[in-house]
């Protein structure tokens, strides 16, 4: 499901946008994860930082009651023309997660959701405690949590720079937040293992700042190749790490 955004858009995070407009077109990648989100999400669902819908689109054709999100007004925008109307859509909320004024704007959304999830949101705000403690107010009793970020501080680089990442994680540092804000944790493991060396080669050797279209097409087409590779390193390493855990 390629989804290609056609139109000019007028963005306040040129780098971020064309970054997600570059994946948009990795269909088999982007599904992959969806797969492998969604085995945690269930009824109610709220997605934070959609961005302009890359994984949403798929929960939408999946049947999944699904609201979307971003602290962004243009990304909130186009996520209501994209998908208003489709399938299970519920609603589209401009949140931004570590707001200090969080609990008054959004109290209405309190344990609200079965739900939650966030994929490469959390390292880009300074807080991230405080993103995760905002989070779990939105779930309900029993509810889940995923949290998708970049792993290994070694492949800080200029993709990192360019992209406004504070940091990058791996799964004892992701756990510890999940663990200090009682959500007990289901699953921990790494994702992606085959993105690791383009990552790397990219930002560090050719200093690029954005992902380049030509190598995310190239990886899409070898998605098939890279998901076994993962079974077998998903416990080890790899370009994100990902936790689940339930209130």
């Amino acid at each position: 499901m390629e989804q290609k955004i056609e139109e000019a858009t007028d963005v306040t995070d040129q780098i971020g946008f064309d970054t997600l407009d570059s994946i948009a077109q990795a269909d088999r990648f982007n599904e992959w994860m969806f797969r492998t989100i969604s085995a945690d999400t269930k009824d109610e669902v709220l997605e934070i930082g959609s961005g302009i819908g890359n994984i949403s689109g798929y929960y939408i054709e999946n049947d999944f009651n699904i609201s979307v999100s971003d602290m962004r007004s243009e990304y909130c925008d186009l996520l209501q023309k994209k998908y208003t109307g489709k399938g299970n859509f519920r609603n589209v909320y401009q949140i931004d997660i570590i707001d200090p004024d969080f609990d008054q704007k959004h109290k209405n959304l309190f344990g609200k959701f079965d739900s939650v999830f966030a994929l490469n949101i959390i390292e880009h705000v300074d807080d991230d405690d405080l993103a995760i403690k905002n989070c779990y107010k939105l779930l309900k009793e029993g509810g889940c949590l995923v949290i998708l970020v970049p792993a290994f501080m070694f492949l800080f680089n200029g993709f990192d720079e360019g992209l406004g990442h504070y940091r990058r994680y791996n799964r004892k540092s992701l756990d510890k937040l999940f663990n200090q804000n009682n959500l007990n944790i289901e699953r921990s493991r790494y994702f992606n293992f085959a993105g690791v060396l383009g990552w790397w080669f990219s930002g560090n050797i050719l200093k690029k700042k954005t992902i380049p279209s030509g190598q995310m097409k190239l990886y899409n087409s070898l998605v098939w190749i890279f998901k076994i590779v993962d079974f077998f390193t998903k416990r080890f390493i790899g370009l994100s790490v990902i936790v689940s855990g339930k209130k």
